[in-house]
C-alpha cells in the first residue's frame, strides 16, 4: 500500500484538477455546439413555415385557376 503523505496528496489532488479542467472544457464545446444546434432548428422552422406560406399561395392560385370556366 502506497504512504499517504502530503506529497502524495497534492499528486491526487492535482490529477483531479487536471480531469475537472478538462470536464470543464467538455461542458463548454457541448454548450458551444448545443447553442448552434438551437440557432440552426429556429433557422429551419423559420424557413419551413416561410415554404408552408409559399405552397399554400400556390395553391390558393391553383385553386382560383381551377374554378375559372372554360371560355
Amino acid at each position: 500500500m502506497p504512504e499517504i503523505n502530503l506529497e502524495f496528496l497534492a499528486r491526487q489532488m492535482e490529477r483531479v484538477l487536471v480531469e475537472v479542467g478538462s470536464l470543464r472544457d467538455d461542458m463548454s464545446v457541448l454548450t458551444a455546439l448545443a447553442l448552434r444546434l438551437d440557432a440552426t432548428m429556429s433557422g429551419v422552422q423559420q424557413e419551413l413555415r416561410a415554404t408552408h406560406s409559399q405552397i399554400q399561395r400556390m395553391n390558393d392560385r391553383i385553386r382560383k385557376l381551377e374554378d375559372v370556366p372554360a371560355s
